[in-house]
């Protein structure tokens, strides 16, 4: 399988509305595609370097997902017992995989398709319930207001993209902006332990992020999921 290059982010500090885009809360964990194929999954980063110690998950993502052969882009992250995140490399066997989008699906490349239309692919891949493997929910054209509550709630902060966007990384502007939320409490804490995500020696110690899981209602409402 030839692995796709992730899709590259741009930054700007200032939420928007907009009915053309779509908005995601930013996960906060390690950005990783899920390569399935055969009845065999494993992850790699946006540099691919393949991620080690995640073989449950990857377990799971072959049962989870209705693909005999898909590549996901989505965020590994360790929720514990509340929903908040957990940077520590001894937590990588709870881990869960937050997919965001489809790039593959056996054997076809959806990347030439709208972003809403690979989201609808993915939902519907999904088994019900998934206890591993989490769709990321979004709202459509309401940045701001989903700004407003990342930012109360304590989280990374928020995605914007293109509703009607390609797969690629030749698109200027870049249809896919983070707006982070500058008072975010565990902004530092995910690097302590990138290298053990990569197969290095494994730290010990755990950080709590106060990131938790949330979804969407049909009224639009975001509520811990």
């Amino acid at each position: 399988m030839r692995i796709p290059v992730p899709i590259s982010l741009d930054q700007q500090s200032t939420p928007f509305d907009d009915p053309q885009w779509i908005f995601e809360i930013k996960h906060d964990g390690f950005r990783a595609l899920a390569l399935i194929e055969r009845g065999d999954c494993w992850f790699v980063s946006r540099k691919n370097h393949k991620f080690s110690g995640f073989q449950d998950l990857a377990t799971a993502l072959v049962r989870e997902v209705n693909a005999e052969m898909a590549v996901l882009d989505g965020e590994l992250a360790v929720p514990d017992d509340t929903g908040r995140m957990v940077f520590s490399a001894g937590g990588r066997k709870q881990a869960h995989y937050f997919a965001f989008d489809l790039l593959w699906l056996n054997g076809e490349d959806l990347r030439p398709l709208p972003l809403w239309s690979r989201k609808e692919m993915l939902k519907r891949i999904f088994s019900s319930p998934s206890t591993h493997a989490r769709y990321v929910d979004h709202t459509q054209g309401a940045g701001t207001e989903l700004y407003r509550l990342a930012c109360q709630l304590d989280l990374e902060g928020i995605v914007a993209k293109r509703a009607d966007s390609l797969y690629d990384n030749q698109t200027v502007p870049p249809p896919w902006i983070k707006i982070k939320n500058p008072t975010y409490s565990q902004s530092r804490s995910k690097g302590r332990l990138k290298r053990a995500s990569y197969g290095t020696k494994p730290r010990t110690e755990s950080v709590h992020a106060r990131v938790v899981v949330y979804e969407f209602t049909k009224e639009g409402e975001l509520i811990p999921a």
